[in-house]
């Protein structure tokens, strides 16, 4: 569950970064009038329906495409990694101002990430493996995309190893009645 616990800290986190960043939203069908700008909505994973991404937007979408646990000899626990991938996509009918509404929404999250380094308590950023960013080339204006791609550091599974030679771990059992003896 480490991994879901990841994406959940992940996104309170990005909700938080971003809550006050408001973007335009598409007018839709039954809209009476035009929506007003909002922060973006946070999905694991991906749109609960990809085709309406349009209608989605603004978004930031977490997806863990790669993760790694590794023992190196020598060392008590194993290590844990994740590649995530960030997709961030956005409505503009500007089209000066829609890829720059972009540049800026990531930039307000990367800079978040690396000033923070972590999330949730116990994932923290690869500062070494540093980030990658991406605004696609083929936009389809008014909407406008791209990716950040990030290295994380997990918090390492733990072995349940029994002691002692009947597989306990030596500490002394409770009395009947529940109460210890000295």
């Amino acid at each position: 569950m480490t991994k879901q616990d990841f994406l959940d800290a992940l996104c309170d986190f990005t909700r938080e970064a971003v809550k006050d960043l408001l973007l335009p939203v598409e007018m839709q069908e039954d809209d009476e009038e035009q929506p007003a700008p909002r922060p973006p909505d946070v999905y694991q994973m991906g749109l609960p329906d990809f085709a309406e991404a349009e209608k989605k937007a603004p978004f930031i979408i977490y997806q863990i495409y790669t993760a790694s646990d590794k023992w190196p000899e020598g060392r008590t626990e194993p290590i844990s990694k994740a590649m995530v991938r960030t997709v961030f996509g956005i409505y503009h009918p500007d089209s000066q101002e829609g890829p720059l509404a972009l540049l800026g929404l990531i930039e307000r999250l990367r800079i978040a990430i690396w000033r923070r380094g972590g999330v949730g308590r116990q994932f923290t950023l690869d500062m070494k493996a540093g980030a990658d960013y991406l605004i696609y080339d083929k936009q389809l204006p008014p909407f406008y995309a791209g990716e950040m791609v990030t290295s994380w550091n997990l918090f390492p599974i733990a072995l349940e190893v029994k002691y002692g030679k009947q597989g306990y771990s030596n500490i002394k059992q409770s009395a009947p009645g529940g109460h210890s003896c000295p």
